[in-house]
């Protein structure tokens, strides 16, 4: 068993973990270029907890989800599960961990066989891995379904008969099929309407603490991770940039890509107002990243002095964050309420400017009339 400093067991350790996917381009693909999904991640997952991973389209994080559900090989570093590297052992060993590491899916349309009942559907892993025999998978279907909360009648129907909310239900029984330790959740509930989002929120909670789970909570929705999230961790560009459990991360961001995405949630109460930290610039290439650190061309500490060095994870203030600005005593907040001032301002420059421009041409309207 592998703990850290805080006597919590890890069950999933990621060391310097890459993925690269190779581009071939130019006169008979002569030139290969690579594009760095995930680029030297490093990460621990704690047993029993649901761990969230949030970040931009294109950061990454399905990239991660998938290697370590042993869909991608990575490129380099070490997936390591109760202390056994994945990567390291052979196909049939790795088998025998396929069954502790389960994947529930984005679209619950195109992740359904659409030629097999719910009943194919749930027993496939158990007939694969050989865990359940004749009798005892019909058994275990009809209890999978009832844990979900769908009827074991409708275990002979066929997907296409479901709503969005209850086939993202069967996606779950299947990854509950074959008792798994973890279970990596890709963005398991942007496809779904906000009001069954709650109810699959609601629903993996519950299982978390009936099954005894780990998740890997994988979206691009701040609340919902915030709902269901002990820690949450923020990926840019293919690395982590900050970890800290959720209300330290909500309550008091420490980098500033973090401290971008916190302004960007948006405040119920209509008599309140937030300033948006809006960054300049487009999310560079990650098959050309910065130089040093990732978040250089976009980051809005005008005085920071580390922008060109490359930038590790350090702890600092119950946070984890890959900042030594930050981590030097740097002042990202006052910067961040700076920020915010002049996205403010700038606000109300464009709404004057908005106004005017209406008002001439009313006024050229009525002249016009008047004519």
């Amino acid at each position: 068993m592998t703990t850290n400093s805080d006597n919590k067991e890890v069950l999933l350790s990621l060391k310097g973990l890459s993925k690269h996917f190779a581009i071939k381009s130019g006169f008979l693909n002569s030139k290969t270029s690579y594009l760095k999904a995930v680029d030297n991640l490093t990460l621990d997952i704690y047993k029993g907890e649901c761990f969230g991973l949030v970040g931009e389209s294109g950061c990454g994080k399905t990239t991660l989800g998938k290697m370590i559900a042993g869909l991608y090989k990575p490129t380099a570093g070490q997936i390591l599960y109760n202390g056994v590297d994945l990567g390291a052992i052979s196909r049939n060993e790795r088998r025998k961990y396929a069954r502790d590491i389960q994947m529930i899916f984005q679209d619950p349309y195109s992740s359904l066989n659409p030629r097999m009942t719910v009943a194919e559907i749930i027993s496939e892993p158990m007939v694969v891995n050989k865990t359940h025999h004749g009798a005892e998978i019909s058994k275990r279907v009809e209890y999978l379904l009832e844990c979900v909360g769908l009827a074991k009648q409708y275990k002979n129907r066929y997907p296409h008969e479901f709503s969005g909310g209850q086939r993202q239900r069967i996606g779950i029984a299947r990854a509950l099929a074959v008792s798994p330790r973890l279970i990596v959740c890709d963005e398991a509930v942007s496809a779904l309407d906000v009001s069954i989002q709650a109810q699959i929120l609601n629903l993996l909670d519950d299982l978390k603490s009936e099954f005894g789970l780990t998740y890997l909570f994988i979206a691009h929705g701040l609340a919902a991770v915030k709902h269901i999230s002990d820690r949450i961790g923020v990926m840019y560009l293919g690395s982590m940039v900050e970890v800290a459990p959720k209300e330290a991360i909500y309550d008091r961001p420490l980098h500033p890509y973090t401290q971008s995405l916190i302004s960007a949630i948006p405040i119920i109460d209509p008599n309140k107002r937030k300033e948006r930290i809006l960054l300049q610039g487009d999310l560079p290439s990650p098959i050309d990243p910065p130089k040093g650190c990732r978040f250089n061309s976009r980051c809005f500490v005008a005085d920071c002095k580390y922008k060109t060095e490359t930038q590790t994870l350090v702890p600092m203030l119950g946070h984890i964050v890959a900042c030594k600005h930050v981590s030097e005593g740097g002042s990202t907040k006052q910067q961040a309420a700076a920020a915010m001032q002049a996205s403010a301002e700038a606000h109300e420059q464009a709404a004057a400017a908005h106004e005017q421009a209406v008002a001439a041409h009313k006024q050229g309207a009525n002249e016009q009339v008047a004519k």
